[in-house]
């Protein structure tokens, strides 16, 4: 199993960024996933949760901010960040959405001024 999540940057607040994260290794098409974060000091949090007819589900701090999608003919997932806030700093991780999943390398999002 390969998840390598891409896309992460610098922003000020208010800008935006798109997230993507390659799967490999595993029946993408199959798997429910989902993106977590976690920022320096802080506990994992969970973000989104995409299933694999494209159900989608947020955490409060995501809703009409943030959204997940996936390309199955791509093993593709992403995740576009809008008006973003100082506080949306963390790396942010693609994962399987089962127990114990596999996770992915991360990539860092800042957002300051």
């Amino acid at each position: 199993v390969q998840l390598v999540e891409s896309g992460g940057g610098s922003v000020q607040p208010g800008g935006s960024l798109r997230l993507s994260c390659a799967a490999s290794g595993f029946d993408f098409s199959r798997s429910d996933m989902k993106w977590v974060r976690q920022a320096p000091g802080r506990p994992l949090e969970w973000i989104s949760t995409i299933n694999t007819r494209g159900y989608t589900v947020y955490a409060n701090s995501a809703k009409g901010r943030f959204t997940i999608s996936r390309d199955n003919a791509k093993n593709t997932l992403s995740l576009q960040l809008n008006s973003l806030k100082t506080e949306d700093t963390a790396r942010y991780y693609c994962a399987i959405a089962i127990s114990g999943g596999a996770r992915g390398q991360g990539t860092q999002v800042t957002v300051s001024s």
